[in-house]
């Protein structure tokens, strides 16, 4: 096998963290230096081919994206009712006909705000409004069921599976050439110029890539189905209902570029988070990975990962919070048109105007605990997937 053993690990699963001692200011050994003639700690991890990385990286993704969407559905809902996406029936609240169905009326049947009507209790519309994250939890299993939490799960697999896919493969690819270059022309720089680099590169591509799908996720989420035993619709017919406004239009391949509505806002916020959570956890992990030292087994190698990934998935997402509010609010936008024209720095001067700082960081909350296990989970499955199948290759 290439490289040494760490408590059933071998060394190449911890490379990037093992690649520069911190502490030899960049001119000392550095902690990759193999322990015997021609061995190279990390020689496993290079030869991962791209299909290994990719399965690697999809699987942590899948069991990331099942885990953490019902945060994802919390800070979406409290992004689009602040954008004024309504949650309650107004035309309902202003005309009472005889078809209406007063059990649409209610928050909960518990509700003890609730008004008579005739002889059944409806509810004020504030009771339809969020008022934090585990408001929205309520109010979701109440008026539209438990499983109303997973809602665009299968999309977010759909864009998780691809995006990971795409990002986590390239990202290692990107930092390995980078770190080659730095160590040899510019010591000082390899343990934080190439996360930076490879992060922003790769997180770019993975955007761009799978931008309609991201769009598709967040109106399903955003959007509530009212009558009751409707199904709310899926994957696909969000993204034909995308693009129906513009289906008469002769000009149908220009049209297209409304599925990446929002892709602007969506790489302003992912690029800064994919700099900063990088720059961020590889610090942090080879850090935590120099006090497991040599005697660590593999739950703390594990471990290192997910702390240094829960650490880092934290600040990125607080600091890119306001880019992520105006990123939702770009893609809920159902007139195409207005879609289409709004800039993603007029979006952010617009919340700042109606909003404030609480404006732009509205959902900060599940966005920050969806963040950080997010990022812990997919960082540490994925190294544990690539060890699994870097034994296979060399059984």
């Amino acid at each position: 096998m290439a490289g040494g053993s760490r408590g059933g690990f071998p060394a190449w699963i911890t490379a990037a963290a093992a690649r520069v001692d911190l502490s030899a200011g960049g001119g000392g050994t550095s902690a990759s230096q193999p322990s015997h003639p021609g061995t190279s700690a990390s020689a496993g991890d290079h030869d991962l081919g791209i299909t290994e990385r990719c399965l690697s990286a999809a699987s942590a993704a899948f069991i990331s994206a099942i885990i953490v969407n019902p945060l994802d559905v919390a800070k979406t809902r409290l992004q689009a009712q602040a954008a004024g996406v309504p949650y309650y029936q107004p035309s309902h609240m202003a005309a009472l006909g005889p078809d209406t169905i007063l059990s649409e009326l209610r928050c909960s049947p518990s509700c003890t705000r609730a008004i008579i009507l005739g002889s059944e209790p409806i509810c004020p519309p504030d009771c339809f409004q969020y008022k934090g994250t585990l408001d929205v939890f309520l109010k979701v299993v109440r008026q539209e069921g438990f499983g109303r939490l997973w809602r665009g799960t299968n999309a977010g697999l759909a864009l998780a599976i691809p995006t990971v896919g795409i990002y986590l493969p390239c990202y290692d690819i990107f930092r390995n050439k980078v770190e080659d270059f730095t160590r040899s022309n510019a010591p000082a720089l390899t343990p934080y110029a190439p996360p930076l680099i490879a992060g922003s590169v790769a997180r770019s591509l993975a955007c761009i890539a799978c931008s309609p799908i991201e769009l598709t996720r967040t109106r399903m989420q955003a959007y509530k189905e009212f009558q009751p035993g409707v199904k709310p619709p899926g994957m696909w017919k969000t993204l034909l209902g995308v693009l129906s406004p513009h289906a008469s239009s002769s000009q149908n391949v220009q049209n297209y570029r409304v599925l990446w509505t929002g892709v602007g806002a969506q790489l302003a916020r992912d690029v800064p988070f994919s700099a900063i959570c990088w720059s961020t956890l590889e610090p942090i992990r080879r850090k935590l990975l120099g006090l497991v030292g040599e005697d660590g087994d593999a739950a703390s190698v594990v471990g290192a990962n997910f702390a240094a990934g829960f650490v880092a998935g934290s600040v990125a997402a607080g600091v890119t919070c306001p880019l992520d509010v105006a990123k939702t609010r770009r893609q809920i936008e159902k007139d195409a048109e207005k879609a289409m024209k709004m800039t993603t720095r007029q979006t952010l001067v617009d919340i700042w105007r109606s909003g404030g700082p609480k404006g732009l960081f509205t959902g900060v909350g599940p966005r920050v605990a969806r963040a950080g296990p997010s990022v812990g989970i997919v960082v540490s499955f994925y190294e544990v997937v690539k060890y699994a199948l870097h034994q296979r290759h060399m059984s």
